[in-house]
């Protein structure tokens, strides 16, 4: 690895220790457009993490709504790693803290029952290998200052990862419209965020095959166990310190997350 993908990859990991966003990497340490490289310093982040014992627990689908796309001038999808370290259980309070510039979505998440190896993926191996699917919010967040992020920045900085929240009422596939299923997201009972599966590359299941034939191509496939979420179905949303957020999804249930006030609180 070159020095600067190095120093990309160091400044990201000391921008999440410290609590202190970095600039953005684009023109700096990483060229405009260079995916690839990017990649290479996720990589290097994501190896750091599990040799100190964080378990790799499956992958995020990240840009995948037009709207969000829109809002930082990015037009294709991109993925990142989950860990264990990023689960937060339904309800349960997240130390604002923890975090640098949160925002929230709402997501379906796939939990997968058999791998998906191949990089030629059909719509019947997705159903075939999707054991249930979960109402999810993700906590994203931004160790690049600002927000002031592209593909590269994203990329580089695991798909703008933080935590993530799965609700606990499993459906079949079979069972749920994803494509149809309308989703609201709410704080303090007033709709914040509203959207529905289709809004998510056309269907949730698409963003799936996506990931698994990238994945898959790039050596590291989708395995059984894996959580995939899938992608915002609706606009991202600032956290509030102190507040509290539910996401109800038709079909799938709903989850719940709110967050400490912050500072001494």
């Amino acid at each position: 690895m070159t020095s600067d993908l190095e120093a990309a990859a160091r400044e990201l990991a000391e921008a999440r220790e410290s609590g202190k966003p970095c600039p953005p990497l684009r023109g700096r340490l990483l060229s405009e457009g260079d995916v690839a490289s990017a990649y290479l310093v996720q990589q290097v982040q994501v190896r750091e993490w599990l040799r100190h014992g964080h378990r790799r627990v499956g992958a995020k689908i990240g840009l995948t709504n037009p709207v969000v796309q829109e809002s930082f001038g990015v037009y294709q999808p991109d993925f990142g790693v989950l860990t264990d370290a990023m689960a937060v259980p339904d309800g349960a309070e997240v130390g604002i803290d923890r975090l640098l510039q949160p925002r929230v979505e709402a997501e379906v998440a796939f939990v997968l029952g058999a791998d998906l190896p191949d990089g030629r993926i059909t719509t019947a191996d997705l159903l075939r290998a999707v054991d249930h699917v979960l109402p999810a919010i993700e906590i994203v967040d931004s160790r690049i200052a600002g927000w002031d992020i592209s593909i590269v920045d994203t990329v580089a900085d695991n798909a703008s990862s933080g935590l993530f929240v799965l609700g606990t009422t499993p459906r079949r596939l079979a069972d749920v419209d994803l494509r149809l299923c309308g989703m609201v997201l709410e704080h303090a009972g007033e709709p914040v965020s509203v959207g529905a599966g289709a809004a998510c590359l056309g269907n949730p299941l698409h963003a799936l095959e996506w990931l698994a034939g990238t994945m898959a191509r790039s050596g590291d496939p989708l395995r059984a166990g894996d959580v995939v979420l899938s992608g915002a179905l609706g606009p991202m949303v600032p956290v509030t310190p102190g507040a509290a957020y539910e996401a109800r999804i038709s079909g799938l249930g709903s989850v719940r997350t709110c967050f400490s006030k912050g500072g001494d609180q």
